[in-house]
């Protein structure tokens, strides 16, 4: 009978336990959803990974984010609720990369994943020159990156030059240039048929050393020096307050990229994605723009398409995939840029131009179905490709 009475109080005290720990769960797992939904709503941009157990009245949470206000909240909340917590979340940048938080892309495209090995989904690339935050490095080379654009992705860490704040500001400080050639090569001397040091593609950009004839010196983000022809680069500064951004060169800058092959997560003359098409036409026009094409359709001014396309201008952004109902959300999926007369060029296999007129003999059925809104880039977002690639404001605080 003692055995019997035991045994009934350990699984009463039992139940109960569990009954209290299954609503310390919910309790949290609810908390969580609400942070993220504040700090962390489009996971490509914003890290917060939390998983919790709840042992005899305890919350017990392990993860990591990049946005310290988002934790100071989640536990914050948990307070509010009279829940315990043992707190085991890692804010990054990880203290394992001592003072060399920043990073400035070293490679004339670098390679972005969705994980820390060569097999992972292509994410997104970046250019020679650009600033990256580093979030934390990973066995066997990898760091986990922050781009300009706040996507966040494994990177080589060969692609990277690791800086201090007082090596990050060296750089910005420093004279550069940005390379305005398709694609060409940087060699070791003074001499282009010497040893190449890399290849270098248009929106590539450097620091600048000297100019010597027809060759300009340039120093790469990891102090290696090298030669471009000088008439394939401008100083950046320059180059930025020269752009005059209209419609008629937004245009020529699309159609020189005509041709080039579909390439997903590419945003480089190397090889594009949709939404990285019209990314480096306006980056080369000196506007950043988001990465993904449904980032982008939250940008610029909406274009009023309910009576057809007739108040459409050159360099709207055409973004296509399905409308949103009052039961679903809409969905894009796709995007390319109008050129006039119904016409638009976008990145579908290669850069190519077809029509939303059902006369012309490029018109796409498939695209005219599946168009969703237009917005206006030009006019309603400011030149602003230096303050993410040139500047300190990238870093914020």
């Amino acid at each position: 009978m003692k055995y019997l009475a035991f045994l009934l109080t350990f699984l009463l005290f039992a139940n109960i336990n569990y009954s209290q720990d299954k609503k310390i769960m919910e309790d949290v797992q609810g908390i969580i959803k609400e942070v993220r939904a504040k700090y962390a709503p489009d996971k490509r941009t914003a890290l917060l990974k939390i998983d919790v157990k709840a042992q005899k009245g305890i919350a017990h949470l392990e993860g990591e984010t990049n946005i310290p206000e988002a934790k100071n909240e989640l536990l914050k909340k948990m307070s509010e609720y009279g829940i315990k917590c043992n707190d085991m979340i890692n804010v990054l940048p990880a203290k394992e990369l001592g003072d060399k938080i920043y990073g400035v892309v070293n490679a004339s495209a670098a390679y972005l994943r969705t994980g820390p090995q060569h097999a992972a989904e292509m994410a997104t690339q970046c250019l020679m020159g650009w600033p990256v935050k580093i979030l934390k490095k990973e066995r066997e080379g990898w760091l986990l990156v922050q781009t300009p654009e706040n996507y966040i992705a494994w990177v080589d860490d060969d692609a990277v030059a690791l800086k201090t704040k007082a090596e990050l500001d060296e750089y910005f400080a420093a004279k550069k240039v940005i390379y305005l050639g398709d694609f060409g090569f940087s060699v070791k001397n003074p001499d282009m048929t010497s040893q190449v040091v890399s290849d270098v593609v248009k929106g590539n950009v450097f620091k600048l050393l000297q100019t010597i004839g027809n060759l300009t010196q340039i120093e790469y983000p990891d102090k290696r020096t090298a030669y471009v022809e000088s008439d394939k680069v401008k100083d950046l500064n320059e180059w930025f307050d020269g752009i005059v951004v209209n419609d008629d060169q937004i245009i020529k800058t699309a159609k020189s990229l005509m041709g080039i092959p579909y390439f997903w997560g590419g945003t480089s003359i190397k090889g594009l994605d949709c939404s990285g098409f019209v990314k480096t036409v306006y980056y080369l026009n000196g506007i950043f723009l988001d990465r993904d094409a449904s980032q982008q359709a939250l940008q610029g001014e909406n274009v009023d398409i309910k009576n057809g396309f007739g108040q459409l201008k050159k360099g709207d952004l055409l973004f296509f995939g399905k409308k949103g109902t009052d039961s679903t959300k809409e969905r894009i999926t796709h995007v390319g840029m109008y050129l006039g007369d119904y016409e638009f060029i976008h990145e579908s296999g290669r850069v190519t131009i077809n029509s939303l007129d059902p006369q012309k003999e490029n018109f796409s059925q498939y695209r005219f179905n599946m168009f969703v809104k237009a917005k206006r880039i030009i006019g309603s977002i400011n030149k602003n490709v230096l303050d993410f690639i040139s500047s300190n404001k990238f870093y914020g605080k």
